[in-house]
């Protein structure tokens, strides 16, 4: 079972159901909870071939009324939301700096049913601080009425393409990578840095295997209803590859319908009415 079916199923039987109640807005839990993980996928800096170090404090701003339905309950889901992140971290294979915190707070500039993730790695010692502005770019998130799907996805201030966010010390014990021994093209997957860009959002890819779809346990979930729950999924490797996953509408690469493709530097595919653009780079 995946760790956000998990969640749902853990916030069901919470308060006598009255989570099912206070959800029935459009802000929903498990869009959170899909929102932090893919905060921790946009930001995880590996560290060496055994540790990846994603973000462990978290802040997501509600609109207003959103804010004052669900801040009487924000002690207990903000624990149930830190344990989906360790959770997912587990699955991942993920690390983190410190202990993971997630703090509701109100935001004046977003409507009724939007809502933004801030995240920022944080050392033990560092933790315990007030909270001021986190250096990763807000996620913005929810689904505006009368407008089109959002996709969900966490980005970064300007740097240059394909440079993963640095956070502002090493974990402590932690090693700097080395350059790997051997001969020419040794280690060479291991340079390419991989990712795609959706709605101007950018997902890192940094699994085998990327599944796109519909449902809230797919990789990067694509709000669009042209889209299977599990519609496709990229494969990387030399060279990268994207196969459909027997979805309903199946999948267009640069122009052509398909169900298996290779993949180059900027890419497209179709799934939907949503466009993947998918970008590989060395270094």
């Amino acid at each position: 079972m995946g760790v956000l079916k998990r969640f749902e199923q853990r916030l069901e039987g919470l308060v006598n159901g009255t989570f099912a109640k206070v959800f029935k807005s459009e802000v929903q839990p498990v869009e959170i909870a899909g929102a932090l993980q893919r905060e921790c996928d946009n930001n995880a800096t590996i560290w060496n071939r055994d540790r990846t170090v994603v973000p462990n404090d978290f802040i997501v701003e509600l609109s207003a009324p959103d804010f004052e339905r669900l801040s009487p309950y924000s002690g207990q889901l903000g624990d149930e939301l830190a344990g989906m992140v360790r959770d997912y971290a587990k699955q991942q294979r993920y690390t983190f700096m410190g202990t993971i915190k997630v703090h509701l707070e109100k935001a004046d500039d977003l409507d009724t049913g939007l809502y933004r993730v801030r995240s920022r790695t944080l050392a033990s010692s560092e933790s315990q601080e007030a909270h001021g502005v986190a250096p990763h770019q807000p996620a913005y998130g929810g689904a505006p009425r009368g407008g089109s799907p959002v996709t969900h996805g966490g980005g970064y201030p300007e740097r240059p393409a394909g440079a993963p966010p640095m956070p502002s010390a090493p974990p402590p014990g932690a090693a700097r990578p080395q350059p790997r021994a051997g001969g020419p093209g040794a280690g060479a997957g291991e340079r390419t840095r991989r990712w795609i860009e959706i709605n101007g959002t950018r997902h890192q890819i940094s699994r085998p295997t990327l599944v796109l779809g519909r449902s809230t346990e797919a990789d990067v979930r694509i709000d669009d209803p042209g889209v299977s729950r599990r519609h496709c999924e990229i494969r990387t490797g030399t060279p990268s590859t994207v196969q459909d996953l027997g979805s309903t509408n199946g999948i267009v690469v640069d122009g052509q319908h398909t169900t298996r493709a290779t993949l180059r530097d900027g890419s497209r595919i179709v799934v939907g009415s949503t466009t993947i653009v998918y970008r590989q780079a060395e270094g």
